[in-house]
């Protein structure tokens, strides 16, 4: 469970609702979470990491990685057969401006300044057929202490011609809306890749971000059409209580009927690079949540909250000599009907809305040395029920990190079978909870959630 689930942004003793809830959790569920780069995939195509990735290291896809995953991972060099397996492991050191409450860390965790082994990671990815391969992650947190699935995205892929057109049509099935996506501005490949976890962040964002992540089983169609389109569409249902259970995911209500996914995109080829613009749509009803005798969600019958997501995306890569520039972009808006919410008290307001917008460039020199900046904002309707204190889920700031990457080059020690990369990074805000002062009702403000996390990210 993240620390947003157990820190209450909206003041001590005040009653978070279950959308609430729901909604922290998205805020951080795939940043520390997101399908990364794998060792497997380099011993399977003989190519160093930085074939793939920009900087030698994931996630962040090169023009020939998008091509890699599109093609459902198949790719394969030579006639030897590698066993597609990697790990990972990512030990961190988290600081805050300001001491955070004791009742709301996890346990075996201080108020400030924690390391942490915060993943461990087996993954199971590569080519299985010509036309079959496989991403899928079970992951250990120290935080909660438990081991559960992670993403997963299975692919059928086959390329075509038709007269002077090319290129590849597929289908994933996957338990993460955008996780199939290629692109670094879909919200599931959104930057920060690597987050802190014992550490505040945003306590609203769109279901887009993760919000049925792990919870949920989809299946999606998608095509690339001469290297420039990408169009992509499904749908998504609940898995059961007992399942979710089994593999230590969250359950968060179950989806009423399909919750349909689409995703469209247009690449160019510009200088030294390519430059994409696109959208999302993403529209779920998800039903309430009661408790068994032993204190476990089930859902149980009653009106629907209605979540209907709209995005634009853009990304830009520029590649000259030992200089690497990429810039991505996402806003999202989501309308929000809460029959059940606001039917049982929870919300003020029958219809919100929430409006995310992130935007980051990072500069990369050899492969090796990183720079990124990073902004951020959550917005929406004021809803004092709902978010408390000033009512208002309005969260600004930014984030700067500093990453060096020594391998993943062709010419690398033990190339391809390990990667690392050190990360230091510090996120500040300007407004927290819609307030820069007294964010919590009890003095916390907005700078004191200031963050500093260094982390190493092994891959093997």
């Amino acid at each position: 469970m993240s620390a947003l689930m157990k820190w209450n942004p909206l003041g001590e003793g005040t009653k978070i609702s279950w959308l609430q809830k729901l909604a922290a959790a998205a805020c951080l569920l795939l940043a520390p979470t997101l399908v990364m780069a794998v060792p497997s995939y380099a011993r399977q195509t003989h190519q160093p990491c930085a074939a793939c990735h920009v900087g030698g290291f994931g996630p962040e896809l090169t023009a020939f990685g998008r091509g890699f995953k599109i093609n459902g991972y198949t790719m394969k060099v030579g006639n030897d057969t590698k066993v597609p397996l990697s790990a990972m492991l990512v030990e961190s050191f988290t600081h805050t401006s300001k001491a955070q409450d004791p009742a709301a860390m996890p346990n075996g965790f201080g108020t400030n300044n924690n390391t942490e082994l915060q993943q461990a990671s087996v993954f199971f990815a590569g080519r299985l057929t010509d036309h079959i391969g496989v991403f899928s992650q079970a992951t250990y947190s120290e935080n909660g202490g438990l081991l559960g699935w992670d993403n997963a995205d299975f692919r059928y892929a086959k390329q075509f011609t038709h007269g002077n057109h090319y290129g590849t049509w597929g289908i994933s099935v996957n338990n993460n809306p955008t996780v199939s996506d290629v692109f670094n501005s879909a919200p599931a490949w959104i930057y920060p890749y690597m987050a802190a976890d014992l550490a505040p962040g945003a306590p609203a964002a769109p279901m887009i971000f993760g919000g049925i992540g792990g919870q949920a089983i989809g299946a999606t169609a998608y095509t690339q059409i001469d290297g420039k389109w990408y169009i992509e569409a499904g749908g998504y249902r609940s898995l059961s209580v007992a399942f979710t259970h089994h593999v230590n995911a969250d359950y968060s209500g179950r989806l009423s009927g399909l919750a349909p996914y689409a995703r469209v995109a247009y690449t160019w080829g510009v200088p030294h690079g390519n430059l994409t613009v696109g959208g999302f749509l993403f529209d779920m009803k998800l039903g309430p949540l009661g408790t068994d005798l032993n204190g476990n969600s089930i859902p149980v019958a009653g009106p629907t909250d209605n979540f209907n997501d709209l995005g634009l995306s853009g990304d830009y890569q520029f590649f000259k000599g030992d200089n690497i520039v990429t810039v991505d972009g996402l806003y999202v808006h989501e309308k929000q009907t809460l029959n059940n919410t606001w039917g049982s008290g929870g919300s003020s307001n029958l219809h919100n809305s929430l409006d995310s917008f992130n935007l980051k460039g990072s500069y990369w020199y050899q492969n090796t040395y990183g720079v990124t900046l990073a902004t951020f904002t959550n917005d929406g309707s004021n809803d004092l029920t709902l978010y408390g204190n000033n009512g208002s889920p309005n969260t600004q700031g930014g984030m700067v990190e500093l990453d060096y990457n020594p391998f993943g080059k062709a010419n690398s020690w033990k190339q391809p079978y390990a990667n690392v990369r050190f990360g230091l990074q510090y996120t500040f805000y300007n407004k927290f909870s819609g307030l820069v002062h007294n964010v919590d009702g009890a003095g916390r403000n907005a700078s004191d959630n200031n963050t500093t996390y260094f982390y190493v990210w092994l891959a093997i």
